[in-house]
C-alpha cells in the first residue's frame, strides 16, 4: 500500500458546522486545518495530479491511500467510525456497488453531482458517482484481421476464431462486469454457452493484464482480444505504429452496444469532512475537471458534452450499451459463478 501526502499544505477556513456547541459564542474564530483523506483504487499517477490542482485552487490538503479496492473495502469495514477517510474511489461500478452494499458510503445530496453525472452512471441511492469512462471492448492485428470480419462479443465464440483470442484472467473484475451485464441483457444460459466459446478459442492461457494482451495481439500471439480502451491508449501513444487497432462491436441495429465502464468515488459514511468532501466530488465532476481527469488516463469524461483526448478521439465515435452500471456489482456473484462453470480462469 502507498500512501503520501500532497507536499502543498495549506489552512483553509472550515466549513461552517450546522451548530455551535453551547460555550462556543458568535464571534469565536472558525478558522481550523482541513485536509481530506482518500482511499483510492486508482494508483497514484493518475490522481496525484489531480489531488494537486484542488490543493493548488482550494487550499484544502488532500492525503491518499492506495489499494485493490476489497482490501480498502474491509479497512473501512474494520475502521468504522474510527476512519480518517474521507471518500472511496474505485475503479468498477461493481467495486462501489460492494462498498455501498458494506455500509461503507454515505448517502449524498447533491443537485449538481445529479446534474452532472446520467443516472444510469450513478447509484441509484446516490452513494456513488461515475467521474470517468472506459469502453470494454475488442483490439485486433492490423496485419491478420480485416475489421469487417468482427462484429459482436458474441460472435468471438464462433469457431472461425479458434485459436485466435486472447482474453484478460476472469479473476479481474472488468471481466466481471462485463459478463454480468451480458448475463442481464441475454440470460445466464445464453451468456455461459459465449464464454464457452470464447475458453474453447484461447490462443493462449488467459493474461494478467491487458497490455500483456495488446501487446501478444502485436507480437502475433492471438489475432483479437478484450481489452480496457485505456491500456491500448497508453499503447499507442508510447507505440503509434502499433500493428492493433480499436474496434466497437454491437453497433448494428437492435444490438446492445459497447460495454462501458466507470470509475467513480462516494463520500464515506464516517467522513470527519462530509461537506467538504462532498464539494471536492462536486469539483471532480466540473466540466475542466471532468476533461483532465479523462485526459490524465485516456479515459472519456462522465459528463456528457466534455471533449477527450485527441489520441481517444482518433479512435472514433461508438453507441454504448445503455445498462445501468449498478448491473455490474447486482450479478457479480453470479458472474464469478458462471465464468467458473464455463472454464474461464
Amino acid at each position: 500500500m502507498i500512501r503520501r501526502p500532497l507536499i502543498l499544505s495549506v489552512t483553509l477556513l472550515a466549513l461552517a458546522a450546522c451548530s455551535r456547541a453551547p460555550e462556543e459564542s458568535a464571534s469565536a474564530p472558525a478558522a481550523r486545518p482541513v485536509e481530506l483523506v482518500v482511499y483510492s483504487e486508482r494508483r497514484e499517477p493518475l490522481i496525484q495530479p489531480i489531488f494537486e490542482r484542488y490543493t493548488a485552487e482550494t487550499g484544502i490538503r488532500v492525503s491518499w491511500l492506495t489499494d485493490a479496492a476489497p482490501a480498502l473495502i474491509e479497512r473501512l469495514v474494520a475502521e468504522g467510525a474510527n476512519t480518517r477517510a474521507d471518500l472511496f474511489m474505485a475503479v468498477d461500478a461493481g467495486n462501489l456497488w460492494q462498498a455501498a452494499e458494506r455500509g461503507v458510503l454515505a448517502v449524498i445530496d447533491s443537485p449538481a453531482l445529479e446534474a452532472a453525472i446520467p443516472a444510469h452512471l450513478r447509484d441509484p441511492d446516490d452513494r456513488w458517482f461515475a467521474l470517468s469512462l472506459r469502453a470494454r471492448t475488442l483490439v485486433y492485428s492490423t496485419e491478420r484481421v480485416r475489421p469487417e470480419e468482427l462484429s459482436t462479443y458474441e460472435d468471438l465464440a464462433d469457431p472461425k476464431w479458434r485459436g485466435r483470442l486472447c482474453l484478460r484472467s476472469s479473476k479481474k473484475v472488468y471481466n466481471q462486469s462485463l459478463t454480468a451485464t451480458m448475463i442481464e441483457r441475454l440470460g445466464a444460459e445464453r451468456t455461459e454457452d459465449i464464454l464457452r466459446g470464447w475458453v474453447a478459442n484461447l490462443a493462449a492461457p488467459p493474461f494478467a493484464d491487458d497490455t500483456l494482451l495488446i501487446n501478444a495481439v502485436a507480437a502475433g500471439q492471438c489475432d483479437v482480444g478484450i481489452v480496457n480502451t485505456y491500456y491500448f491508449g497508453r499503447v499507442q501513444k508510447d507505440n503509434p505504429a502499433v500493428p492493433v487497432a480499436v474496434f466497437w462491436p454491437n453497433q448494428g441495429e437492435g444490438e446492445a452496444g459497447v460495454h462501458v465502464n466507470i470509475s467513480g468515488a462516494g463520500v464515506t459514511a464516517h467522513s470527519k469532512n462530509a461537506a467538504a468532501a462532498q464539494a471536492f466530488l462536486e469539483w471532480l465532476a466540473s466540466d475542466a475537471v471532468q476533461e483532465a481527469f479523462a485526459k490524465t488516463n485516456f479515459e472519456f469524461p462522465a459528463k456528457p458534452g466534455i471533449a477527450v483526448d485527441p489520441l481517444v478521439a482518433a479512435w472514433g465515435a461508438f453507441r454504448a450499451d445503455p445498462v445501468d452500471v449498478v448491473v455490474a456489482g447486482r450479478r457479480q456473484a453470479e458472474a464469478v459463478q458462471l465464468m467458473d462453470r464455463a472454464g474461464w480462469r
